[in-house]
């Protein structure tokens, strides 16, 4: 297995065959860097090594304890972990559900929030509504 220093430069050296093949393909610059900044941010942001205290976890900063669940979760270079699909479609759930419930919870308390603060306002969210509204979004500005 590739340390995390390989797996940085096969990410940049990547970058230019994936950014080539992709406008090339799409013929489109605007995709074309879409595209290429995804790449370059899944490989060097959501690498396999995030299961132990390597150069991908510490990039995380001071929001690198959002991984520790999923360290204490996963054996190193397991199937779950470094599985050419799983492993970076587990982490990308995770972060996505990560995501998700604080969100969910930036949510819930702006709502408590405001109805505390002001009672005669309505602190409900008609998620139907926004999620209409989220759909109309997208199809209105499509990628």
């Amino acid at each position: 297995m590739p340390s995390g220093r390989t797996h940085d430069r096969i990410t940049l050296w990547s970058l230019p065959w994936v950014g080539g093949a992709t406008l090339v393909i799409t013929q489109s610059s605007r995709l074309t860097l879409i595209v290429a900044g995804g790449f370059l941010l899944g490989g060097l942001m959501f690498g396999p090594d995030l299961d132990i205290y390597s150069r991908q976890y510490q990039r995380w900063g001071w929001l690198k304890w959002i991984w520790l669940p999923y360290r204490k979760l996963l054996k190193h270079r397991s199937f779950w972990s470094h599985g050419f699909v799983v492993g970076t479609t587990l982490r990308l759930l995770y972060f996505t559900a990560c995501v998700g419930l604080a969100v969910a919870t930036g949510f819930g308390v702006t709502q408590l929030l405001l109805g505390l603060i002001y009672p005669e306002a309505q602190a409900t969210v008609d998620w139907p509504a926004l999620l209409l509204k989220v759909q109309q979004g997208f199809q209105q500005y499509p990628i």
